[in-house]
């Protein structure tokens, strides 16, 4: 039975003993008077809370203590006492069990409905997909369902049609509202070659696209996936609050049991007086809001973070980002934007750019498809080259002609000498913020291909923000000094560490490591050594192009800024943890000397019934802590 049915026939079957409770002393009394109480008191015992003395029973087997225990013992105590005093005439307080648990399936009731609500609205992105797409069969467009599209078809989609899948357009333009994956408000442009992501809207024009991923493999899918992980994760702060829960219950036991003893042995009160102060230290220490501090603040602040774009994988990375003192960034894809243009070429053009097109022809690198991009506006066609072999670290090399070619970056000075023309012409170029690749043919140096890489327009903004935050900003690139130290320049980075092969990114990372912990930031791809060396990755990323498994933090967009709003909200989210833990203690420090009539001289008491109230009211109380998370505020604003 649900927490919600169990919650109503409880109410139902416990509204006669409380109002035979309101109105006793009035003289009205119940038909069957005890006889009634204890069949309505059962019943709630047996349906509504059976549940917490199953789970008592299964943590005591195990050797363990948790907030059903209390709950069990506590309702127990009172259902069995008040069994015993009805065949022995004295009072009853059946209403104790009856309202407590009662009470306690209310807090769990409205607790149930938030956590619906904060982890609702990622979920239902999936709702929001395509029911069915128009795919390209046998030369015509025919409407299929979407459990029929394969990866490699081509679909069309018409102004104000969902995107079925993730995809590659192969005919037309459009603008695309991404928002409901990337959190981008404004729609997105997209022309031939540029991906598309499912169940996106398509607002102006027609086009068609080729099928890259489908059904679970999309990403959406991905995401919502995701997001449901990190919301069932626990925060390393969570095993240390079991293990305060493994003790905190044998505590508050011992606690009940002395406030008996003191009661009725000490100061010689009746059994019933001492049973009530029992009972009630029993149901207003169960550490129910111990329990849902850490889970409800996950849940809200990765659902939160996930509509803006930013992916959080589990609590450990919340924890984590608290002790951030430097923040690295690899250079291109993430301080820049990550499509490299040529802007000049020294030496006899047409030969330099023809050679340097046949190197890259079967080259995947950003500087590659600048520089074939190139090519194809000056119409050269380009042949791959043979016997093509990679250079670690330096370029490529291959056979144009029968004779040997080479391109790639000022590494290669170490076999080959520039002429001080080329020389001078290379350290201007490089000191323009421009990446300088070498060209040779025939063991010789036929020219040099400058290639440049802006930087995002939020790039600058961004770093600005990490050191107002008292943050460390680093670049750690391999690209050469000069062209590093103006990129570093333009968007107000102080260190530069350059000329790093790839595979030892993550060598430079352990070594900032010995000075503070550090988070590294790169595309997700390339970097991910370093990646997940550093004590939390953040992977940048665009579309379906993102690599779901290098990083800790994901950004769907390429936008800067979301570094720094993906810190903000991983702090503001463990800090509401830490919160709603504070406040849980507090409620239970103080709740059980009062429960346990320390305070009675004052004239403060408190009843089961009470206590019951209290306890639900502080679950609801750390609940809507953590749903305030939805409305914080963050520093940053994306541009």
């Amino acid at each position: 039975m649900s927490i919600r049915n169990r919650f109503i026939f409880s109410l139902i079957v416990s509204t006669p003993i409380l109002i035979n409770m309101v109105a006793s002393p009035f003289g009205f009394k119940l038909p069957g008077d005890m006889w009634t109480q204890f069949l309505l008191t059962t019943a709630v015992m047996v349906i509504s809370g059976r549940a917490f003395i199953q789970s008592a029973w299964a943590s005591f087997r195990h050797h363990h203590a948790n907030m059903d225990t209390l709950v069990a013992i506590g309702t127990g105590t009172a259902y069995l006492y008040s069994i015993y005093a009805m065949f022995s005439n004295q009072d009853v307080f059946f209403e104790d069990a009856a309202l407590v648990i009662t009470l306690i399936l209310l807090g769990q009731v409205f607790e149930e409905n938030m956590k619906r609500n904060a982890s609702g609205a990622v979920a239902k992105l999936l709702d929001l997909q395509a029911k069915e797409a128009e795919v390209l069969r046998g030369g015509e467009i025919i409407k299929v369902p979407m459990a029929e599209v394969i990866v490699g078809d081509i679909l069309r989609v018409k102004p104000g049609q969902k995107i079925a899948v993730d995809g590659v357009i192969t005919e037309g333009s459009s603008t695309i509202d991404e928002s409901m994956v990337t959190g981008e408000s404004m729609p997105t442009e997209k022309k031939v070659g540029d991906t598309v992501i499912g169940s996106t809207m398509n607002s102006t024009g027609t086009f068609m696209f080729k099928a890259s991923k489908v059904g679970n493999d999309t990403l959406l899918a991905q995401i919502v996936e995701m997001v449901k992980k990190a919301q069932t994760s626990h925060a390393p702060i969570q095993k240390t609050v079991d293990k305060i829960s493994d003790i905190f219950v044998p505590a508050v036991l011992i606690i009940a049991i002395l406030a008996f003893f003191v009661w009725y042995v000490l100061l010689g009160a009746s059994v019933v007086t001492a049973m009530l102060f029992t009972v009630s230290v029993i149901i207003i220490a169960c550490p129910c809001a111990l329990g849902i501090a850490t889970p409800t603040a996950l849940m809200v602040g990765t659902g939160r973070s996930a509509k803006m774009g930013i992916l959080i994988k589990n609590g450990e990375v919340l924890e984590a980002v608290n002790t951030i003192k430097t923040v690295v960034f690899d250079k291109t894809g993430t301080i820049t934007v990550g499509k490299p243009k040529v802007t000049d070429i020294i030496g006899d053009e047409q030969m330099v750019l023809d050679i340097a097109a046949n190197l890259e022809a079967s080259s995947e690198h950003p500087l590659a498809a600048a520089v074939l991009e190139k090519a194809k506006e000056q119409d050269i066609t380009p042949n791959a080259a043979q016997n093509f072999k990679a250079i670690e670290g330096k370029g490529v090399q291959a056979q144009i002609n029968g004779k040997k070619a080479f391109i790639g970056n000022d590494k290669l000075l170490d076999n080959y000498k520039l002429t001080d023309q080329l020389t001078a012409k290379m350290v201007q170029l490089q000191s323009e913020a421009k990446t300088v690749v070498i060209v040779g043919y025939d063991d010789k140096i036929v020219g040099l291909i400058a290639i440049q890489d802006a930087p995002k327009q939020s790039s600058a903004t961004a770093i600005a923000a990490l050191k107002k935050r008292g943050l460390r900003p680093v670049m750690l690139t391999g690209d050469n000094e000069r062209v590093a130290r103006a990129i570093a320049d333009q968007v107000g980075i102080d260190e530069v560490i350059a000329d790093v092969l790839p595979g030892d990114k993550a060598d430079h990372v352990k070594q900032l490591q010995q000075q503070a912990p550090v988070a590294f930031v790169g595309d997700g791809i390339n970097d991910a050594p370093a990646l997940t060396t550093a004590d939390v990755g953040i992977a940048m990323g665009s579309g379906t192009d993102i690599a779901i498994e290098s990083g800790g933090i994901i950004l769907v967009k390429n936008n800067l800024l979301d570094v720094v709003n993906a810190l903000e909200l991983s702090q503001k989210t463990f800090n509401r943890i830490k919160l709603n833990l504070f406040w849980a203690f507090i409620y239970n420090s103080l709740g059980i000397p009062v429960a346990a009539g320390i305070f009675v001289g004052l004239g403060l008491i408190l009843s089961p019934e009470l206590a019951g109230l209290g306890m639900a009211l502080s679950s609801l109380s750390v609940v809507a802590s953590s749903l305030m998370l939805n409305k914080t505020k963050l520093t940053t604003v994306t541009a």
